[in-house]
C-alpha cells in the first residue's frame, strides 16, 4: 500500500451555485430551501416547473449568465470536518451540464449534473464538504468553464458520524454499525459476512446517494492504511469513492470476488488527524457501485517514518505473473543484459529463454488456479520486415492443451528515430509482443509446459507468463443499443464501423452502446458524445483495428468507456506530424467521464486525451506494445486521474503529461505498473501544475529513459504549483540516450527549456539498481525547491545522486548505498541543503 497525501477537497455532483455573503444561517443538519439563499448574477426564485418543494426553485443558471449566476447557502456546522450534502435539482437538457462548487469562498471542483429526464423531473446528488466549525458558506457559480443550465430545488446538510463513536486505530469498524444514507441498508442475504450483516443498497437507484460513514481516532496524524472488504458477484470491476474528513483520498477499484457470498479486501492509503477522522465510503455520480460492504480496518501505516521508504506497489492485477528466467527449462537463458538493441535489454528483468531447438520449454508450477494465458515473446522477423507466425505448445501436467499463435507482424522495428519496418535498415529493436488464450481451468499446483513443437521459426524467445481467470461475460446494461442490431457481425471479415456508428446514433448523448461478445472490425475512429460504450469484458468482446486505423474518439459530455478490447493493427510509428495510423482512444472527456477495465494492443497511442478534458478517471486499463505513448494527458487536461492500470512495451513514454501551450493541472498517475518501455520514460511530467505520481511501480525502462522524468523539455508551460512524486519504486531504471550520449538517471530532473522553479516534492522513493544514477539533475540551468525526504537509493549504475544544474535541493532521510561511482556528484553551482538522517552521499 503507498501513502497518497494530496487528497482532493471535494463537492460531487452538486448542480448549483453558490457564493458571496450568505443567507440566514442554518444549524446542521437541516434542509436549506435554494429560494430562501442569496441570488446573484441572474439567479432568481422561480415556479414554472411542478414537483419543487417549498415555495419554488432558483433558475436563472442560463447561458444569459454564465461567468455571473451564482447561489449562496449559510449554515452553522456543530463541528468541522466532512458533512454530508444532497442537493436536489433539475436537468431537462438530455446531456450532462456542471457547475462549479465554493466552499467558504474556495473553489473545490467543477462538478457534474446528470440529465434527470425532464425540468419537472428532480433528482438527487451527494456529496461531502469539509467545513469549519460554526458559520459557513456553500456556494455553486456558474463560471466561465461551466455548462450550468440547470435548476436547483434544496440542499440537506448533515455531519455524519458512526452511530456507536468512533473506532480506536489499529482497529476494525463493521458496516452495519456506521452510519449509512442514501439508500444504504443493513443486509444479511448472502453468507460469509463478519458481524451481524453487512451493507447493501450500493445499487444503481441510489448512485450518487449512497454512503457508508465510519469514524476512526487515531492516536497521532499521518500515513495510515485502510482495508475494505467487500463482495462483487457483477463478474467486472466496480468502483466506489473513499472520503477522508470531507475530502476525496481515491477512487477504489474492487475487482470481482467471484459471488456474492465470496468476499474479497481492497486496501487504500490515507492520512489521517490526530483525534477523531470521518472515513466514508460513497457510490458518486462517476463510480460504478454495485457491490457489498463488510467491514473497514484501519491500521498505522507500515514504515512511513523518517527514513524508512516504503516506494510503490503498483496497481493491483488480476493475475499472476512468472519469469521465464525463474522457470524450469531444457533451453538456455539470455542475459541479463541491459545493452541497447539486445533481446534482454528489452525483457522483463533482463532476461529471458530462449527456445531455439525442437522440445525446448520452459516449465512453470502455477501458484494461483488460472483459465486464460498471456505469453510475451519474440520471434524472428521476415526477410521483408512483414513478419512471421509460429506455433508455441501449450501443455498442462504433460498433456497438450493447444498451440498458441505467435506472430512478428507487430515487432521488430529498424533505424533511427521515428524507426522504420525495413530490415535493410539494420539497427533491429522492439523485439518483443504479446499473445492470449482462453485455456480452460488450471488448478493451483498445475506444471505448465511451454514448448516449441515445430521447426515453424528458429527460435521463440519467452520473457514471461502471466496467468489469470477470466471472468464470466457482462450481461448488456438494460436500453443499451447493441451493435449487432445495426448490422455488426462477430468474427467475419467485413468491417463494422458503419454499424457501430449507427448504433451510437441510435443512443444518442445520455444512451448507450453494446459491443457483445465477439470480434468487430473497426476501420475509422467513431466519435461519441455524452455517451456510454461497454462490452462484455476484454476477453469477450474485442474490436478490431484494420490497417493500421480505427478508434474511438470522444468529443465531449460524460462518456464511460468500459469492459472490452481494443485489438489494433499498427505495424510501424508514423513519422512525427504524420498521421497515417490511429490512437485507440483519443479526444475530449467532459466531467465525471470515465475509462475503466479497457485492453488495448497495437495502437498507436492506447489514449491521448485533448485540451477540454475535465474531471477523467481511466482506471484498470491494460495497454500494451503501442508504437508511441502508452496513455497521454495534453496541454488543458484538468483533473485527470490515471490508476490502477498497467501499461507495458510502449514505444514512448508509457504515462505522459505534456503541458503542450497549456497546462495540464491538477492530474495523477496514482497505482500503476509500468514495464518494459522500449523508448523514453516510464513516467514524464512535463511542466504544468499541481500534478503527481504517486503508488507507481516502473520497471526495466530501455533507452532514452528515466523511470520517472519531470522535465521541461519539448517546450511545455513552465511548472507552478507543487508537483509531487510519493510513494513510487523504480528498478532497474534510467537508460542511455545513444544520440547524446547520456546517461538518464531512475528519477530525471532535467531543466531543458525552462527553469524548474516551482516546489517539487520527492518522498518515500524507492530505487533499486539503476542502470545510471540513482537520481539526476540536469541540465546547465537553474533548478530549486526540490525537496527529496524518505529516499532509498540501493544500487546505481554510477552515482547516487548526480547534478548538473544550477539552484539548490534539500535531503533528509535519503540514503545511498551501492552506488559504483560514489554517493554524490554535485556541480559547483548547486547547493545541497542537509537535513537529518542523510547517510551515504
Amino acid at each position: 500500500m503507498h501513502r497518497i497525501r494530496h487528497l482532493l477537497a471535494v463537492l460531487l455532483a452538486l448542480p448549483l451555485l453558490l457564493a458571496l455573503p450568505a443567507a440566514p444561517a442554518h444549524a446542521a443538519p437541516t434542509v436549506i430551501e435554494a429560494e430562501a439563499a442569496a441570488l446573484a448574477g441572474g439567479a432568481r426564485v422561480e415556479t414554472e416547473h411542478a414537483g419543487y418543494t417549498g415555495s419554488g426553485y432558483v433558475g436563472g443558471l442560463t447561458d444569459a449568465n454564465k461567468g455571473s449566476a451564482r447561489v449562496t447557502f449559510g449554515l452553522t456546522a456543530s463541528q468541522g470536518g466532512g458533512h454530508d450534502v444532497q442537493v436536489r435539482y433539475a436537468n431537462g437538457t438530455g446531456s450532462s451540464m456542471t457547475l462549479s462548487l465554493y466552499v467558504n469562498g474556495v473553489k473545490t471542483r467543477q462538478v457534474a449534473l446528470p440529465p434527470t429526464g425532464g425540468w419537472a423531473t428532480w433528482g438527487t446528488a451527494a456529496a461531502t464538504a469539509d467545513l469549519a466549525a460554526g458559520a459557513n458558506t456553500l456556494a455553486l457559480r456558474f463560471d466561465a468553464a461551466d455548462s450550468g443550465n440547470v435548476n436547483l430545488d434544496r440542499i440537506t446538510v448533515a455531519a455524519p458520524a458512526a452511530p456507536g463513536g468512533a473506532t480506536a486505530v489499529p482497529g476494525t469498524a463493521e458496516a452495519e454499525a456506521a452510519a449509512l444514507s442514501g439508500g444504504a441498508r443493513v443486509e444479511t442475504e448472502h453468507a460469509g459476512y463478519s458481524g451481524s450483516g453487512y451493507v447493501g443498497g450500493l445499487t444503481d437507484a441510489n448512485k450518487g446517494a449512497a454512503a457508508v460513514a465510519f469514524a476512526f481516532t487515531a492516536a497521532a496524524a499521518g500515513a495510515h492504511e485502510a482495508e475494505l472488504r467487500y463482495a462483487n458477484g457483477t463478474g467486472a470491476a466496480m468502483t466506489l469513492s473513499l472520503y477522508v474528513n470531507g475530502a476525496k483520498a481515491t477512487q477504489l477499484a474492487l475487482p470481482a470476488t467471484g459471488g456474492w457470498a465470496s468476499w474479497g479486501t481492497v486496501d487504500a492509503a490515507v492520512n489521517l488527524a490526530a483525534g477523531r477522522n470521518d472515513v466514508v465510503v460513497r457510490f458518486d455520480a462517476a463510480d460504478s457501485g454495485n457491490v457489498n460492504l463488510d467491514r473497514l480496518a484501519v491500521s498505522v501505516a507500515d514504515g512511513g517514518g523518517p527514513g524508512e521508504a516504503d516506494g510503490g506497489e503498483g496497481a493491483d492485477l488480476p493475475y499472476t505473473e512468472y519469469e521465464a528466467e525463474d522457470a524450469a527449462t531444457n533451453a538456455s537463458v539470455l542475459g541479463p543484459d541491459r545493452t541497447y538493441r539486445t533481446v534482454p535489454s528489452e525483457a522483463s528483468g533482463r532476461e529471458a529463454v530462449r527456445l531455439d531447438r525442437t522440445g525446448e520449454y520452459v516449465e512453470f508450477t502455477l501458484a494461483e488456479a488460472a483459465d486464460a494465458l498471456v505469453v510475451r515473446y519474440s520471434i524472428p522477423d521476415s526477410a521483408n520486415g512483414a513478419g512471421l507466425t509460429a506455433p508455441l505448445a501449450v501443455y498442462a501436467n504433460g498433456q497438450k492443451r493447444a498451440d498458441l499463435e505467435l506472430t512478428s507482424a507487430y515487432s521488430w522495428v529498424y533505424g533511427a528515430y521515428p524507426f522504420s519496418n525495413n530490415p535493410a535498415d539494420g539497427l533491429a529493436h522492439r523485439f518483443f509482443d504479446e499473445s492470449r488464450i482462453e485455456i480452460g481451468g488450471l488448478a493451483a499446483g498445475t506444471v505448465l509446459r511451454l514448448q516449441k513443437d515445430t521447426a515453424a521459426t528458429a527460435y521463440i524467445d519467452v520473457d514471461l507468463v502471466d496467468a489469470e481467470e477470466v471472468p464470466d461475460p457482462i450481461a448488456a446494461p438494460a436500453g443499451y443499443v447493441d451493435i449487432t442490431d445495426h448490422g455488426a457481425v462477430s468474427g467475419d471479415a467485413g468491417d463494422d464501423t458503419a454499424a457501430i456508428r449507427a448504433a451510437v446514433s441510435a443512443a444518442g448523448s445520455g444512451g448507450g452502446v453494446w459491443i457483445p461478445q465477439g470480434r468487430f472490425i473497426i476501420s475509422s475512429r467513431v466519435q461519441v458524445s455524452g455517451t456510454d460504450v461497454r462490452g462484455a469484458g476484454p476477453w469477450h468482446s474485442v474490436l478490431e483495428g484494420l490497417n493500421g486505423r480505427g478508434g474511438i474518439e470522444p468529443t465531449g459530455g460524460q462518456v464511460t468507456l468500459a469492459d472490452f478490447m481494443f485489438d489494433g493493427d499498427v505495424r510501424y510509428r508514423d513519422p512525427d506530424a504524420q498521421i497515417t495510423t490511429d490512437t485507440a482512444i483519443e479526444g475530449v472527456f467532459g466531467p465525471g467521464s470515465r475509462v475503466s477495465n479497457v485492453w488495448i494492443e497495437h495502437a498507436k497511442v492506447g489514449l491521448w486525451i485533448h485540451n477540454g478534458t475535465d474531471g477523467l478517471t481511466v482506471t484498470g486499463v491494460r495497454v500494451r506494445n503501442t508504437f508511441a505513448d502508452g496513455i497521454h494527458l495534453n496541454g488543458g487536461t484538468r483533473n485527470t486521474v490515471v490508476e490502477q492500470s498497467h501499461v507495458r512495451g510502449t514505444g514512448d513514454d508509457a504515462l505522459a503529461m505534456w503541458s503542450n501551450g497549456t497546462a495540464v493541472s491538477d492530474s495523477a498517475f496514482r497505482d500503476n505498473t509500468v514495464q518494459t518501455p522500449n523508448l523514453a520514460n516510464g513516467i514524464a511530467i512535463y511542466g504544468g501544475s499541481g500534478n503527481s505520481a504517486t503508488g507507481n511501480r516502473i520497471a526495466d525502462t530501455v533507452t532514452a529513459s528515466a523511470g520517472i522524468a519531470v522535465s521541461t523539455r519539448f517546450s511545455p508551460v513552465p511548472f507552478s504549483g507543487e508537483t509531487l512524486v510519493e510513494g513510487n519504486t523504480l528498478v532497474r531504471a534510467g537508460g542511455l540516450e545513444p544520440n547524446w550520449d547520456s546517461r538518464f538517471g531512475a528519477l530525471w530532473i532535467y531543466a531543458d527549456t525552462s527553469d524548474i522553479t516551482a516546489p517539487v516534492t520527492v518522498r518515500d522513493l524507492v530505487i533499486e539498481d539503476s542502470t545510471y544514477a540513482g537520481v539526476l539533475m540536469s541540465w546547465q540551468r537553474t533548478i530549486q525547491n526540490v525537496t527529496f525526504e524518505d529516499v532509498v537509493i540501493d544500487g546505481a549504475g554510477t552515482y547516487g545522486i548526480e547534478i548538473q544544474a544550477t539552484g539548490s535541493a534539500s535531503f533528509a532521510y535519503t540514503t545511498v548505498t551501492g552506488a559504483a561511482s560514489g554517493g554524490l556528484s554535485a556541480s559547483s553551482g548547486f547547493t545541497v541543503d542537509r537535513g537529518p538522517g542523510n547517510s551515504g552521499f
